[in-house]
């Protein structure tokens, strides 16, 4: 069996008064601990809070509010956490949702996905089945993509404004 640790952490004041409770881990979860800990600390002072709250705690920033909703320069698409090139803006369409839409990520090729900047998970948070759609590199919440979106591929990438910075386009 992994060894585990014993960590003493203070309580809340709140929480009876004040004091000491021990707690117990594996040395694996607190390795992970300590790294996503220190990871996500330089993280947290880069980004705004909506920023980081969209892209590490899967919120999403109300609808018709981002900045890149209405957006008609020329660009890529970058993650706002890693830089990556996700969508170009030759793909960027008006959905009427709320948020920027995208009929495809960056680098994709027919249904090849193999090649973009992102990738599709299973969410279930709110009670039903939905795709979302993070960053490849940084695995940092983008948004959703539904089946409802332009031909060929008849897809719709919603993002959330928060998670992506541009490049534009040199002319």
């Amino acid at each position: 069996t992994a060894p585990f640790l014993w960590l003493l952490r203070e309580l809340p004041s709140q929480a009876g008064g004040g004091g000491w409770d021990f707690v117990t881990m594996s040395l694996d979860t607190f390795l992970e601990f300590r790294s996503l800990a220190t990871c996500e600390l330089p993280l947290q002072k880069k980004l705004s809070p909506e920023q980081f709250c969209v892209v590490r705690e899967k919120g999403t920033e109300p609808p018709f509010s981002g900045i890149y909703l209405n957006n008609k320069e020329a660009g890529m698409y970058h993650c706002v956490c890693c830089n990556s090139p996700l969508f170009s803006f030759e793909k960027k369409y008006c959905s009427g949702t709320g948020w920027p839409s995208f009929a495809e990520a960056h680098g994709m090729c027919g249904s090849d996905e193999s090649h973009t900047g992102i990738l599709r998970c299973l969410d279930t948070s709110l009670g039903s089945a939905h795709t979302e759609v993070v960053c490849k590199q940084f695995e940092a919440h983008l948004g959703h993509v539904g089946p409802d979106g332009p031909r060929p591929n008849g897809q719709r990438f919603c993002i959330n404004s928060v998670a992506l910075k541009i490049t534009p386009r040199k002319h």
